[in-house]
C-alpha cells in the first residue's frame, strides 16, 4: 500500500489505524497532536516503516511497536513523548533505524541505559538516536557488541555519566558518534582511535565505512587528549572536544587530522604551544581554541590553511607577534586573538584590511599603527634611561642620609618627635592591598580601562576599597591617573555594589538598543540580523545614549521563499558545534532584587512590563515571539509609567539607586 502522509494541524483519524495491510506510515513534519495508540503495532501488523517525527504527539512510546519482528524503521523524534523505553527491543532482528531523540523520555528505575543491550539482536541496525531526552545512567560495556553496521550513534543531551567504554572501538562502521552535553567523566580512551575505517565492510559505500564526525563536547572529561585521536585521518566534518576539563598539550601528531573541516578545543585547560604541524590541516574551515592556557607564539603555518573562515585563539597566554602569513587567509571572516599577550604591529594587508572581522582587545603591547610602534620603542628606551637615573639618584640620596645620621649620632643630638601628622586616610602598604584583592585575582576585577584595571578589595578592618592598578607603560596613563584623582577628590567614585545606573537609566539604555534593532529589522531596505547583540557591543556617547556596534557577524535577511517564511543565513551562529540545548532560568526571582516585588508602585508596574517584554521575546516558538517594534512600544510605555506614577501610590524605590548585582 502507498505511504500515508498528512499536512494538517489536527489528529490522525482513528480509522487509519484499522488499515491492517499498511506497510509504510509516515506523517512527519506536521502539527499533529494527540497520543499514539499503545496497540498500534497490533492493529498494523505488517508495518515496516513507522515515521511520526517532528510533531506534537504526547503520551508514551507504544510498546506494541516492539512486537513487530519485521519492522525496519521506528522514528518518533522531536515530539512531546514521555515515560520510559518499553521492553521488547530484543524482538526486532530486522531493525535498521531507531530514533526517539528530542522527547522527554526517562530511564526506568535502576535500568539506566541497559535497554541499549537489547539492540544486540538487531544485526542490521545502522542508526540509533536517543539524544535530547532525560535518560540517565552509565554507558553499558555491551555497547561495543551492537551491530557492526552501526554508523550513527546519538546519545547527546541526556544525563549520562561514568566513562566512555573502551569497547566502543568494536563499532568499526561508526561515522557519527555524539555523546555531547552529558556528565561523562574520566579520560578519553585511546581505543577510540581505532574508529578509523571498517575494512571488512566492503559492501558499504565509502562514506559509510569511515569516521566522519566526533562530538564529545560539554562533559566532564579530563586528562590529556590521546594522540590516537589525531590519527583519525578519516574525520572530515568535525572534532568537538570543547567545554570539558582536558589538560596537557597538543602533540606534533596533530597533522593526522588533515581532512577535518571544524575543530573545537575551546573552554578546557589545555596548555603548551600550538604545534607548527597544524598547518597541515588543509581542509580546515573553523578552529576554536579559546579559553585555554595555550602559550608560545601563533604558528605562521596557519597562514597556509587557505580555506580557514573562523580562527579563535582568544583568552589564552599566547605571546609574540601576529605572523604576517595570516594575511593570506582570504576566506577569513572572524579572527579573535583578544586577551593574550601579543605585541608588535598588527598586519595591514589581506585578511586584515577589514578590521571589523578582527578582535585584538586585551593585548596591551599590540600596536595598530606605526606611530604606536615607534612610541613603544621610544618609551622602552626612555624607561631604561629613567631606571638608570633613578638608581643613581637613589644611591646618592641613601649616601647623604647615611652621612647625616652618622653626624647626628656623634653629636648626640637626636631630635625628639614633636608631633605626628594625622593623615586624612591611613597609609596602606602594597602587601595589604595584595591581600585585600586576593593577589589581584580576576574574580575581584570590577573594571578595565585603557590605562589599567580596577579591583575590589576588603581591608583587614572590613573597609571595602577600589584599587586602581596603573599600566605605566602606556602613553598618557600618568595624565589619566591625575585626572582620575581629581575626579575622586570631587566625589565621583565607582560604586562597588555592581550598579552604576539607576533603573530609569537602564530602561533608557534598553530603549536605545531596541530602537537600533527595530531599525535594522523593519526600516532597512534589506532587513539586517545583528547575530552578536551583547552588552560589550553596546557603546555610549557623551550623553549616555546607547549605540549598537560591531556588525562583524551581522547577516542580511534574504528574500522570502515559496512558503512565505523569511530565510536567513545561519553561518554566523557561534558556539559549540552540534547539539545546542535550551537554557531557562529556574526562577525570574533569582535574578531580580526581592525588594522590587514588594508594594504596588510605578516602579513595580514598570518592572512587570519589562519582565513581560523579556519573556515574550524568549518564547520557544519563533512565530509566537513579540517583534522588536512591539517590544519597543512596550518599553516606552514602561518608561512613561515610571515617570508618571499614579497619584494614590508612593514610590517605594529610589530612582537614584542601582539594582543590586544585576547587569544590563
Amino acid at each position: 500500500m502507498p505511504a500515508v502522509s498528512a499536512q494538517q494541524s489536527s489528529r490522525i483519524p482513528v480509522s487509519l489505524y484499522n488499515i491492517s495491510s499498511l506497510v509504510f506510515l509516515a506523517v512527519a513534519s506536521n502539527q499533529l497532536r494527540g497520543e499514539i495508540p499503545v496497540d498500534v503495532g497490533d492493529r498494523l501488523p505488517n508495518l515496516l516503516n513507522f515515521n511520526f517525527c517532528i510533531n506534537k504527539f504526547t503520551g508514551s512510546i507504544p510498546w506494541s511497536l516492539h512486537n513487530l519482528t519485521n519492522i525496519q524503521s521506528i522514528r518518533m523524534a522531536h515530539n512531546l513523548l514521555s515515560g520510559y523505553v518499553p521492553s521488547g527491543l530484543g524482538n526486532l532482528p530486522e531493525l535498521q533505524m531507531y530514533n526517539i531523540g528530542y522527547n522527554q523520555i526517562k530511564s526506568s528505575g535502576d535500568e539506566g541505559l541497559n535497554f541499549l543491550t537489547s539492540f544486540i539482536n538487531s544485526s542490521y541496525l545502522n542508526f540509533l538516536a536517543i539524544d535530547g531526552n532525560l535518560l540517565e545512567g552509565l554507558i553499558p560495556e555491551s555497547i561495543g557488541n551492537l551491530s557492526g553496521s552501526l554508523r550513527s550513534l546519538y546519545l547527546g543531551g541526556n544525563r549520562i555519566y561514568g566513562r566512555i567504554q573502551a569497547s566502543i572501538r568494536h563499532l568499526r562502521s561508526l561515522a557519527l558518534p555524539n555523546i555531547s552535553y552529558n556528565y561523562v567523566s574520566g579520560e578519553i580512551p585511546p581505543e577510540i582511535g581505532e574508529l578509523k575505517i571498517c575494512k571488512s565492510c566492503i559492501w558499504l559505500q565509502i562514506r559509510y565505512r569511515q569516521l566522519v564526525s566526533m562530538d564529545l563536547s560539554s562533559n566532564r572529561l579530563s586528562g590529556s587528549i590521546p594522540k590516537e585521536i589525531f590519527s583519525l585521518s578519516s574525520l572530515s566534518a568535525t572534532l568537538n572536544l570543547s567545554s570539558n576539563q582536558l589538560t596537557g598539550s597538543l602533540p606534533q601528531e596533530i597533522k593526522g587530522l588533515e581532512n577535518v573541516a571544524a575543530v573545537d578545543f575551546s573552554h578546557n585547560h589545555l596548555s603548551g604551544s600550538i604545534p607548527d604541524t597544524i598547518g597541515s590541516w588543509k581542509s580546515l574551515e573553523k578552529l576554536f581554541m579559546e579559553n585555554n592556557m595555550f602559550s608560545g607564539v601563533i604558528p605562521a603555518t596557519l597562514g597556509d590553511v587557505k580555506g580557514l573562515e573562523i580562527l579563535d585563539l582568544s583568552s589564552n597566554q599566547i605571546s609574540g607577534i601576529i605572523p604576517n602569513n595570516l594575511e593570506n587567509l582570504q576566506a577569513l571572516h572572524l579572527l579573535n586573538l583578544s586577551f593574550n599577550d601579543l605585541e608588535g604591529l598588527l598586519p595591514k594587508e589581506g585578511a586584515f584590511i577589514n578590521l571589523s572581522r578582527i578582535h585584538v582587545e586585551g593585548n596591551s603591547k599590540l600596536c595598530l599603527d606605526l606611530t604606536c610602534w615607534n612610541n613603544q620603542h621610544r618609551k622602552r628606551t626612555s624607561t631604561a634611561i629613567y631606571i638608570v637615573i633613578a638608581s643613581i639618584a637613589t644611591v646618592a640620596v641613601c649616601s647623604v642620609i647615611a652621612v647625616l645620621l652618622c653626624v647626628r649620632k656623634r653629636k648626640g643630638k637626636i631630635m625628639p618627635r614633636a608631633y605626628s601628622i594625622k593623615l586624612q586616610h591611613p597609609t596602606i602598604t602594597y602587601r595589604e592591598l595584595r591581600k585585600a584583592t586576593g593577589s589581584f585575582d580576576t574574580g575581584n576585577l570590577i573594571g578595565k580601562g585603557s590605562f589599567g584595571s580596577v579591583y575590589k578589595g576588603e581591608l583587614g578592618d572590613g573597609t571595602v576599597v577600589a584599587v586602581k592598578v596603573l599600566d605605566i607603560e602606556k602613553y598618557g596613563s600618568w595624565k589619566s591617573f591625575l585626572a582620575e584623582c581629581e575626579a575622586l577628590k570631587n566625589g565621583s567614585k565607582r560604586r562597588l555594589d555592581g550598579g552604576l545606573l539607576n533603573i530609569l537609566e537602564r530602561l533608557n539604555v534598553a530603549i536605545d538598543v531596541a530602537c537600533a534593532v527595530d531599525y535594522l529589522h523593519h526600516d532597512c531596505e534589506i532587513p539586517v540580523v545583528h547575530c552578536d547583540l551583547k552588552p560589550s557591543n553596546v557603546l555610549f556617547d557623551k550623553d549616555m545614549t546607547a549605540k549598537v556596534g560591531d556588525f562583524g557577524l551581522a547577516k542580511l535577511l534574504a528574500e522570502r521563499g515559496a512558503d512565505q517564511q523569511p530565510i536567513t543565513c545561519t553561518g554566523g551562529l557561534r558556539g559549540s558545534i552540534g547539539y545546542i540545548p535550551p537554557a531557562f532560568p529556574a526562577s525570574i526571582e533569582q535574578v531580580v532584587d526581592p525588594e522590587l516585588f514588594t508594594g504596588k508602585s510605578a516602579t513595580h508596574e514598570c518592572l512587570i512590563t519589562i519582565l513581560g517584554v523579556g519573556l515574550s521575546c524568549s518564547v520557544d516558538s519563533p512565530d509566537r515571539r513579540t517583534n522588536m517594534r512591539e517590544s519597543l512600544l512596550k518599553l516606552k510605555t514602561a518608561r512613561d509609567t515610571l515617570l508618571k506614577p499614579p497619584l494614590d501610590h508612593k514610590p517605594d524605590l529610589d530612582l537614584e539607586a542601582g539594582i543590586g548585582d544585576s547587569s544590563m
